[in-house]
């Protein structure tokens, strides 16, 4: 996989969403930047959706990413931290 920047994220929690966040990035060599939104209702197993961030962009290089977001669990929790970091008090 391509190194990723994190451009943004952030989380709340709430005891009736449980956490919610979401994670902005670029992937290198990727035309456009993406956004992962988060939810999960004790923070141990996450729900994810994975969008282009600002316009719709090469789909083979969406469904990749979300290939890659299935297979490789280091990638996964790394994006998922970030948002966890960012959690409101």
């Amino acid at each position: 996989m391509q190194p990723i920047e994190i451009i943004d994220a952030s989380m709340t929690y709430s005891k009736e969403d449980g956490y919610v966040g979401k994670v902005q990035f670029r992937v290198e060599n990727h035309v456009n930047e993406y956004e992962m939104t988060l939810h999960s209702k004790r923070g141990t197993e996450w729900g994810y959706g994975l969008f282009f961030l600002h316009e719709s962009g090469k789909e083979e290089q969406l469904l990749a990413l979300e290939d890659e977001l299935e297979e490789n669990d280091e990638l996964f929790d790394l994006l998922v931290q970030a948002a966890k970091d960012k959690l409101e008090a």
